[in-house]
């Protein structure tokens, strides 16, 4: 059976068809590069963040979640170092005005190249060399580069004269590193332990691009481990695998995932390395890994006054814990699982189908409830729906053949169909269909839930 792959625009089009993703503020012509999860959109990413939670806290000994505010006292972005240093090589197009970032335009030229290790005089230099064309008019003649910082400020107060100056936070990480010392009192936590936390950054990207790939808003899914010095690169090392573990288990293809490992590290870096997967635009990051050492609580404790370090009882020793971070873009990743299971099957010479072959663990929708004649069965199948709504997320529908209504589940990968006939009245059977194979089998109404639980769907 043939199979084709979706392109981005073919993606994008899907996502605001069937209710994945939508334009942001659509009706008002939208603001550029901000987008709105739908019905199926938020049910997908909540399934990742499901998966995430058990993965990482769940599963993992003496790991804690927390949810911090998205502001934050601005002093913590100055301990951070990223009032000083957090901002974006950018320069301007002289012919048609438009604005790009220097590393962009490298990367996008020449894949070969590792912008991001080279300094701003190298990467101006290489634009030059080469004539970049800028990508709105083709042409390359640009100006220098500046430096754009990334964060966005807001005020705090009722009047301008008594306001402050605060942050949309640009990072979750600080969020565990504040906490830190709360965790570790409250939870009784002994090293090592870790911190984890799911929630919303703000980056004022100036060349926002590839669909969600690259956003000013974004939700990331944070780990710290806590650990002591000695111990960390162990550590960094295993959560480099954990992290292709946890892609595996959400049904990405190892061929199509990669370490790239950095050339040039932050200041605070003693190791650093991204996964990236194998997007239809070129390879992209979804996770990065840190070895932060004790760079973090060290500016904290300097910054706040309050003393970061740990008493080891095992050695009768205070000392300042080392972190290992790593972070996994959520939006990224519902991005890849779009593009690893959207597809267009041809079936026969007359008949396609579009399919979204998603783990029915993922799956927005685990079931759908058809009954085959409305008039008939449609009562039946109420029942069936408000009994099996309460173990997982099910649909009910009943308007077109039922052909066209397996199509409509099909491509948002609904896992299963169930079809209430004439055999359901009289014998309390339903028809169960498989969205992958398309195969079919009968069931006892009182199998239901056994099935699911099988099938891993509750």
């Amino acid at each position: 059976m043939e199979r084709r792959n979706f392109s981005m625009d073919e993606v994008v089009s899907y996502c605001n068809q069937y209710g994945f993703i939508f334009q942001g503020s659509e009706i008002y012509g939208g603001l550029a590069n901000t987008w709105d999860y739908g019905p199926l959109g938020t049910r997908l990413k909540n399934q990742v963040k499901d998966a995430w939670r058990y993965y990482f806290i769940q599963m993992r000994e003496n790991s804690y979640e927390v949810d911090a505010d998205i502001l934050m006292n601005p002093r913590v972005w100055e301990a951070s170092g990223h009032l000083a240093g957090f901002s974006d090589p950018l320069l301007d197009c002289k012919e048609c005005k438009t604005r790009h970032r220097a590393d962009n335009l490298i990367q996008d030229y020449d894949q070969s190249v590792n912008a991001d290790a080279m300094s701003q005089e190298e990467m101006i230099t290489f634009i030059r060399d080469n004539h970049v064309p800028c990508p709105a008019c083709g042409k390359s003649n640009f100006t220098d580069i500046r430096q754009f910082n990334l964060m966005f400020e807001t005020k705090r107060g009722v009047t301008d004269d008594s306001s402050s100056r605060i942050f949309l936070r640009p990072e979750n990480a600080q969020g565990e590193y504040v906490n830190y010392l709360n965790v570790m009192r409250s939870m009784r936590a002994k090293l090592p332990f870790s911190i984890g936390q799911i929630g919303k950054a703000f980056r004022n990207e100036i060349t926002p691009k590839n669909f969600t790939f690259r956003t000013i808003e974004f939700e990331q899914m944070e780990f710290q481990t806590f650990c002591k010095e000695g111990s960390d690169s162990e550590l960094y090392q295993y959560f480099k695998e954990y992290g292709l573990e946890f892609f595996e288990s959400l049904g990405l293809p190892l061929e199509k995932l990669r370490f790239h490992d950095h050339d040039k590290l932050a200041h605070y870096a003693k190791e650093a390395c991204d996964i990236e997967y194998q997007f239809p635009f070129g390879w992209g990051e979804i996770n990065g890994t840190h070895n932060r050492t004790n760079f973090d609580l060290t500016r904290h404790q300097q910054y706040s006054g309050k003393s970061m370090e740990y008493f080891d009882e095992t050695i009768k020793e205070k000392y300042i814990p080392y972190i290992i971070e790593s972070t996994y873009g959520l939006d990224r990743i519902v991005l890849a699982l779009l593009f690893e299971g959207l597809h267009e099957e041809q079936i026969s010479d007359t008949d396609s189908r579009i399919v979204f072959n998603i783990k029915p663990a993922l799956a927005p929708i685990k079931i759908n409830i058809l009954p085959l004649i409305k008039k008939k069965h449609a009562e039946k199948a109420r029942e069936l729906y408000a009994m099996l709504a309460k173990y997982c997320m099910v649909q009910y529908e009943e308007s077109g053949s039922i052909g066209k209504r397996y199509r409509r589940g099909d491509a948002i990968g609904i896992p299963y169909a169930i079809t209430v006939d004439d055999a359901t009245l009289e014998q309390e059977t339903v028809t169960i269909r498989d969205r992958d194979t398309m195969d079919q089998c009968v069931i006892p109404i009182s199998g239901l839930v056994p099935f699911l639980e099988e099938k891993s769907l509750i």
